[in-house]
C-alpha cells in the first residue's frame, strides 16, 4: 500500500469518526468510550467504529389497557445477556456499542430501565447515577409508567422508581442471574401453564384464582386447586391466601396438608388495617412459602404483598410497585397505589419495632443459657383463629357474586387472549396429566406421603426445562417452623374481627 493510500484511509477513518461522534453528540455515556444510550430519529448503520443495536420491537410489553411497563424480569434478563455478549464479543471490541431507540415516548421509557437496570446490575452503579446518565446530556424527560386499570392514570412510576425497586431486590437476594430460570419463568406466567409468578422467592408467590373444575372457557384456561399442588409441594408453599370470593372449597387445600386463609376485600379496592394485619401475621407464622390470589392475582394480591416487602425489607411503595410489577405486570391498580404510598409511613416503623425487638431477643438469648420449652412469646396459637365467621362486611354483600364483570374478571380475560411467545414451553393438555413424585430435592410437605390425594394428578403442564429452585430460592426458603409441624392438622381459617394485635 502506498502512502498516499495510508493518509487516505486515515483521513477516512477520522472523518467516519467525527461522523460518529456527531451522531452521539447528547447520547448517554454508561461505560467511558465503550457504551452508550441514545434516542434517535432514524435507523443509524454501525460503522468501523460504532455498533448500534435497538431492542424496541424485540422486547415488547403486552398491555392490558392503556399501561406500556416496565418490561417483565424474563425480559430484563435476556436484554442483559445479550448486552454482555456484545461487551465480551472479540469482534466488537474496540467498537463502541451503542443502544439506540426511537422517539416512541413508550418504547423510550422501556428502553431507559433495560440499560439503567444493567447499570445497576452489571456496573454497579446506584440507581441515582444510572438516572443521572440518562437524562444527562440533551436527553428529555421520560414518559412515567401507569396503571393497568381503564381510565385515567392518578399516579406516575417513574424511571427511577423502577431502578431503584431492582436495586432493593437485587440487595435482598430476591434473584440472582446467574441462576434464573428465564424458560421456567416464561412458562408458569402464561395463563394455560398457572399463571403464577414469585415476588419474593421462597417467600411469596402470587397466582391467578383456582376454580371448582380445570377447564377451559370460553378460550381462557382454568385450573383447579389440584393442579398447583405438585409446584406447591416441591417449592415448600404451605400456606394459600385466598382474597376474593370462595369458588372453590377451600377444603381442597386444607385436606391436602395447605393452611388455607380468606381475607375477602372488594375487587379493585384496597384492604382494611384489619385485613393487612392479619396477611401479614400468618406470612410471618411460617418458615413456609405463602401464595396469596384474588381474581386475577394482580391487584388485590399485589397490594398487600406491597406491604409486606415495606415492612419487612423497607421497599419504599413506588419500588414495591415497581419491582412487583417486574415480576408480575399489570399489579396493583387504581386506588391500590396511593393505599401503598399511606401506609408506608406506618408500615416501615413497624417493621423497624419488630427488628429492633428481634436483636434484643437474640442479645438476651446470648447472654442467659437456659432451655426454652414450649410456646415462644411471639407465637400466637393459630387455635385462637378457629372461628369459621367471616368478617362483618360478608363477600356475599359485593357486587363481585353479581353477572357483572369486576376488574378481575377483565384483567384475567385480557391475559388470557394473548398468544404464546415463542419461548414458551407449551400449552395445557388433558393428556400431559400425569402422576407427580417428590424429587430428591423437593422439601416435605405435611400430607402423609403414603396417602394419595386429590393433588396427585397434575393437570398443569410442567416446563420443559429440568425444574431446579435458583440459588436464591434456595437460600431463602426454610423448611416449616415448629410450631405451624405442631398443629394436629391444616387450618381452614375464616378470621374474627377485633382480636389480632397490632404488631
Amino acid at each position: 500500500m502506498t502512502l498516499d493510500s495510508l493518509k487516505h484511509s486515515a483521513i477516512l477513518s477520522t472523518l467516519f469518526k467525527m461522523a460518529d461522534d456527531n451522531e452521539l453528540i447528547g447520547a448517554s455515556e454508561f461505560i467511558k468510550d465503550r457504551l452508550y444510550f441514545a434516542t434517535l430519529r432514524s435507523k443509524p448503520k454501525s460503522t468501523a467504529n460504532t455498533h448500534y443495536f435497538c431492542t424496541d420491537d424485540e422486547f415488547v410489553y403486552e398491555n392490558f389497557y392503556a399501561d406500556f411497563g416496565p418490561l417483565n424480569l424474563a425480559m430484563l434478563y435476556r436484554y442483559c445477556c445479550k448486552l454482555n455478549k456484545k461487551l465480551k464479543s472479540f469482534t466488537l471490541t474496540r467498537k463502541r456499542i451503542v443502544h439506540y431507540t426511537s422517539f416512541d415516548q413508550r418504547k423510550r421509557a422501556n428502553a431507559a430501565v433495560l440499560i439503567g437496570a444493567y447499570a445497576v446490575i452489571y456496573l454497579k452503579k446506584s440507581p441515582e447515577e444510572a438516572y443521572r446518565a440518562l437524562i444527562s446530556g440533551s436527553n428529555a424527560s421520560y414518559l412515567p409508567f401507569r396503571d393497568a386499570s381503564f381510565g385515567n392514570c392518578t399516579y406516575n412510576l417513574t424511571i427511577l422508581d423502577c431502578l431503584q425497586g431492582i436495586r432493593k431486590a437485587l440487595q435482598h437476594g430476591f434473584f440472582d442471574f446467574e441462576t434464573f430460570d428465564v424458560d421456567e419463568y416464561e412458562h408458569y406466567e402464561r395463563v394455560e401453564n398457572g399463571d403464577f409468578n414469585w415476588i419474593v422467592p421462597g417467600k411469596l408467590l402470587a397466582f391467578s384464582g383456582p376454580h371448582p373444575k380445570s377447564k377451559i372457557e370460553n378460550g381462557y384456561p382454568l385450573h383447579a386447586p389440584e393442579a398447583y399442588f405438585p409446584y406447591f409441594r416441591k417449592h415448600n408453599v404451605m400456606t394459600v391466601v385466598r382474597l376474593n370470593k370462595k369458588i372453590y372449597d377451600a377444603k381442597r387445600f386444607t385436606d391436602a396438608g395447605f393452611d388455607h386463609y380468606d381475607l375477602f376485600f372488594v375487587d379493585g379496592s384496597t384492604p382494611s388495617d384489619i385485613i393487612t394485619r392479619r396477611f401479614l401475621h400468618i406470612c410471618e407464622s411460617t418458615d413456609a412459602a405463602v401464595a396469596v390470589h384474588c381474581k386475577a392475582g394482580l391487584g388485590r394480591t399485589g397490594s398487600l404483598i406491597g406491604c409486606y416487602l415495606m415492612k419487612h425489607y423497607r421497599f419504599t411503595a413506588a419500588e414495591a410497585i415497581a419491582w412487583i410489577r417486574v415480576c408480575r405486570p399489570g399489579s396493583i391498580i387504581g386506588p391500590q397505589q396511593h393505599f401503598l404510598e399511606e401506609k408506608q409511613a406506618s408500615l416501615w416503623m413497624q417493621g423497624d419495632v419488630q427488628r429492633s425487638k428481634h436483636k434484643q431477643r437474640l442479645a438476651e438469648d446470648r447472654g442467659v443459657s437456659r432451655v426454652i420449652s414450649g410456646m415462644d412469646d411471639l407465637t400466637i396459637s393459630a387455635s385462637i383463629y378457629k372461628s369459621q365467621s367471616m368478617d362483618r362486611m360478608e363477600e356475599n354483600d359485593y357486587g363481585e357474586n353479581g353477572m357483572c364483570m369486576t376488574q378481575g374478571d377483565k384483567l384475567r380475560a385480557l391475559k388470557g387472549r394473548r398468544q404464546p411467545r415463542s419461548a414458551t414451553t407449551g400449552a395445557l393438555r388433558l393428556e400431559d396429566m400425569k402422576m407427580h413424585t417428590r424429587s430428591p430435592s423437593q422439601p416435605f410437605s405435611r400430607m402423609n406421603p403414603a396417602v394419595p390425594g386429590p393433588g396427585s394428578i397434575s393437570p398443569l403442564k410442567s416446563s420443559k426445562v429440568p425444574p431446579s429452585a435458583s440459588a436464591t430460592a434456595k437460600r431463602i426458603a426454610r423448611p416449616p417452623s415448629s410450631s405451624a409441624s405442631n398443629l394436629k392438622s391444616p387450618l381452614v381459617v375464616f378470621l374474627p374481627v377485633g382480636d389480632f394485635p397490632l404488631l
